[in-house]
């Protein structure tokens, strides 16, 4: 195992700067670099961020990213860019041993240079690793699943449900047809209600570029174990949701769960089996698994138990916020709530708690997060949308547009709020794009088989004895005569 250097030590041995160590690069990763870099000298403190991508990803934006409304590389936000006065560790941290202050982190050179991972020491640390897609043991959902809670996978939506129209327009066998065009959506929160409805709308605008395809021979199915879907949003708001995506042919399954989807068919709770392509996970989150070998205190939920200040509950030098953090709401009623794991109190969080880290070290007194709950909104497709906020509901184009404000007044960084705006204008001038760029995801495949001598052609050949008629038509691979729409 490496150790990476230590910061600089004066004359006593002591080091000159305070180390603090942040692992994370999501929305309290950032925030709380943002801050500290903001208010501590670099004489004060030597600030590392440990994060598996280079980039922070603004996940709101996901479901429009999917839509072709954004540009994918206009929703995240690069760290060195935001962060010069930090430094920037691209890896996985695996292990912090918090009597030790060191930090287990592997790195994208760890398997290529064989001397093992790096140890980074530290004298403060901020535990920000966010969370990842809580899944449970559905048969067949490994293999046919796909998440949407990175930037990747909702570009990889995208490319894969406008792959499935080609296959959908392609195919002769009906059953094949069928699954294609059907979309299995599980979780009724946030990410699978305005994935799904942004998907929706994309699909049902993309077929009136396929002559064998329409609009209501698609099928989407939104799966949510509870009785009701978007609870951020109100009972009311929620209810109207329903109707709302079920006037768009959207069957809605609520106090349903996902029993199984081997062989691509997916069978529900209610007896329903739906032989289907596209499963997509979003139902729910889970503590990234760093956090578990942190060694600090839990919940009961795996989520660090911190105090109002944001601070490790009865340790010292350690801080938390966000998904991972089990943080007390003290505006709540009721003793023993939480903050709601999303990015409206990560973000909030975030900034008190790089205010709090600062005081610390300098001997000031610290402050309580506290944010009273102003509302949610949530998009519904292009022009649609349901938001409750200060108490007032708003459903249509009005909640629509409050959304794209919010979550762009939101949205980090001048550069990325005017590139995204620029974007939402011309979308306005311009049609959608219905391109699909699946090779994104396999770069290097056609060389591959170029450089292995693969088959050059796309098509079976005639075989060495047959001599064809040159002036012979082809037959259609219809059965009439000519090649059926959809074929190559």
């Amino acid at each position: 195992m490496v150790k990476a250097a230590d910061s600089q030590e004066s004359a006593t041995g002591t080091p000159s700067r305070t180390r603090i160590l942040i692992v994370g690069g999501g929305y309290v990763g950032m925030y709380t670099a943002l801050g500290l870099q903001h208010e501590l000298k670099p004489e004060e403190a030597e600030i590392t961020v440990v994060t598996p991508e280079s980039y922070m990803t603004y996940q709101p934006f996901l479901p429009e990213a999917a839509a072709g409304s954004i540009s994918p590389r206009h929703v995240v936000v690069p760290l060195r860019r935001v962060l010069p006065g930090c430094r920037i560790v691209i890896g996985e941290a695996r292990r912090i041993d918090h009597d030790k202050r060191t930090a287990t982190v592997h790195t994208l050179a760890t398997e290529e240079d064989g001397a093992g991972a790096v140890e980074i020491p530290y004298d403060e640390v901020v535990l920000a690793p966010g969370s990842v897609s809580r899944t449970l043991p559905v048969p067949g959902l490994a293999d046919h699943g796909i998440g949407f809670k990175t930037v990747e996978e909702a570009i990889g939506l995208r490319n894969h449900v406008i792959e499935q129209l080609d296959i959908a327009s392609a195919t002769r066998d009906p059953e094949i047809r069928a699954a294609a065009l059907t979309f299995v959506f599980v979780g009724g929160g946030y990410a699978g209600v305005e994935a799904l409805a942004e998907l929706e709308d994309m699909a049902h605008y993309v077929t009136r570029y396929y002559h064998n395809i329409k609009a209501t021979d698609l099928k989407w199915v939104l799966v949510e174990a509870s009785d009701r879907i978007l609870p951020e949003v109100g009972p009311e708001m929620g209810t109207y949701t329903v109707r709302e995506l079920r006037r768009r042919n959207i069957d809605v399954r609520l106090e349903t769960r996902l029993e199984s989807c081997l062989d691509r068919v997916a069978v529900l709770s209610d007896g329903q089996r739906f032989p289907t392509r596209t499963v997509v996970w979003t139902a729910g989150v889970k503590p990234n698994p760093i956090v578990a070998a942190s060694g600090l205190p839990l919940n009961e939920h795996g989520r660090v138990r911190c105090t109002a200040r944001l601070a490790v509950e009865g340790v010292e030098h350690a801080w938390s916020a966000g998904d991972a953090a089990a943080v007390p709401d003290i505006t709540a009623t009721e003793p023993g709530v939480l903050c709601a794991p999303n990015a409206q109190h990560a973000m909030r969080q975030a900034k008190v708690l790089a205010d709090n880290l600062v005081a610390a070290l300098r001997g000031g007194p610290l402050t309580d997060y506290e944010h009273a709950y102003v509302g949610s909104v949530a998009s519904l497709g292009l022009h649609k949308g349901v938001a409750h906020v200060y108490g007032r509901k708003v459903k249509g184009y009005p909640a629509w547009l409050m959304h794209r404000a919010y979550h762009l007044s939101r949205l980090p960084t001048v550069n990325r709020k005017t590139r995204v705006l620029a974007e939402w204008t011309l979308a306005g001038l311009f049609k959608r794009e219905i391109v699909s760029l699946g090779s994104l995801e396999h770069p290097r495949a056609e060389f591959e088989l170029a450089a292995t001598g693969g088959p050059a052609a796309p098509f079976p050949q005639p075989p060495p004895s047959a001599s064809p008629d040159p002036g012979a038509q082809p037959p259609r691979e219809d059965g009439r005569g000519a090649t059926a729409d959809g074929g190559a």
